[in-house]
């Protein structure tokens, strides 16, 4: 592994009605179409670059004869992605107004970054976050611990 240097890492978002979740990215998110290459058999979006924030985000059409299913096919998904912003409540008001359904209000959290969670039409989940305080790893894991214990949460035992 030595000899092997990772460059970037990037998402690769599998959609139902990829054409119309780029214009909902570009209008809710802000993000720029590099380029897309259209299927020349059926039209299907097989793939597009989106820049957000200096990243890239890619996106197709389901493929599922290749594994490219959507959370639709799916029934959801794990994945949830993190968008650090300038100011995270215009941000979530925005996408909610494009059409992005609000699942956490914004709010201050313990980790120093007022954060919401908003799903876009598409099926994915998008934390939304503004940084409001610099909160180091270990004040993170002691405020963490505290605000567990005073909810009742106790540690698991083997």
């Amino acid at each position: 592994m030595n000899q092997i240097t990772v460059r970037s890492v990037s998402a690769y978002l599998a959609i139902k009605g990829a054409a119309d979740a780029i214009e909902f990215y570009k209008k809710a998110f802000g993000a720029q179409e590099d380029f897309r290459l259209v299927d020349p058999v059926d039209g299907r979006i097989g793939h597009a670059e989106l820049l957000l924030g200096g990243y890239r985000l890619y996106i197709s059409d389901e493929y599922p004869d290749f594994g490219a299913l959507s959370p639709d096919s799916l029934g959801g998904t794990t994945v949830k992605f993190h968008l650090d912003v300038d100011n995270v409540d215009l941000f979530i008001a925005h996408a909610v107004d494009c059409g992005a359904l609000l699942l956490r209000q914004p709010k201050v959290e313990f980790h120093g970054y007022r954060t919401g969670m908003i799903v876009d039409p598409y099926g994915y989940s998008w934390f939304v976050a503004t940084k409001v305080s610099d909160v180091g790893p270990d004040e993170m894991q002691r405020k963490w611990t505290s605000m567990a214990s005073e909810h009742g949460f106790e540690p698991e035992t083997a």
